[in-house]
């Protein structure tokens, strides 16, 4: 009876070949997913931060206007932003907007109209000084005064607005200075006024 029941139990201990198999296979399976889950979602480096701009300018004026409004920006070193020199030092314009010349965008094949006229210029970092805002009446076909809308945003550590306002284009070749503000050291925005100052030169 003793070496009955011994058989009995190797038989019931005895590992099935294709059930081992069955079992690497998984645990191979499962660790390979593992490690593709960690490369698709890589850890992130904590208090790394690689902002884009730290301060925004935008530039809008009516929807579905056909006139053409620039933006000419001049940093606290002289530069002048413009779109013939879309980057200065840390002042970049990212977008021209031409009225409705340039305001087509191609969805399934289909062109649409984009009514929003917008330019933006980002300042990419903090360069203590003045900076002088300017938007010019550059076009028109309407041939009729336009209102031009200007935000200053504060991007770090939290966006802040430090400017909105309007200032009323009156005719074509109109240059007039939005904002003038400064930045100090620390990243603080202060002294906004609009005494005038002309930037707009061609040649």
């Amino acid at each position: 009876m003793a070496l009955f029941g011994s058989n009995s139990n190797r038989r019931r201990t005895t590992s099935d070949p294709f059930t081992d198999l069955l079992f690497n296979a998984l645990l191979g399976f499962t660790f390979l997913f593992l490690i593709a889950i960690m490369f698709m979602n890589p850890v992130a480096k904590k208090g790394i931060i690689n902002p884009k701009a730290e301060y925004i300018i935008t530039i809008t004026w009516p929807d579905n206007s056909p006139d053409d409004v620039d933006t000419w920006v001049e940093d606290p070193n002289g530069n002048l932003i413009w779109f013939r020199n879309r980057e200065a030092g840390l002042v970049h314009l990212d977008r021209d907007d031409r009225g409705q010349v340039n305001d087509t965008i191609t969805i399934n094949g289909e062109e649409i109209q984009n009514p929003l006229n917008q330019e933006v210029i980002t300042i990419r970092g903090v360069v203590p000084g003045e900076y002088v805002v300017n938007v010019h009446y550059y076009a028109t076909e309407t041939q009729l005064p336009l209102p031009v809308t200007v935000k200053v945003s504060k991007v770090n550590p939290a966006l802040e607005i430090v400017y909105y306002g309007d200032t009323l284009l009156e005719q074509k070749g109109d240059e007039k200075t939005a904002v003038r503000f400064v930045i100090d050291k620390s990243g603080t925005v202060s002294q906004i006024n609009h005494i005038s100052k002309s930037l707009v030169v061609f040649g």
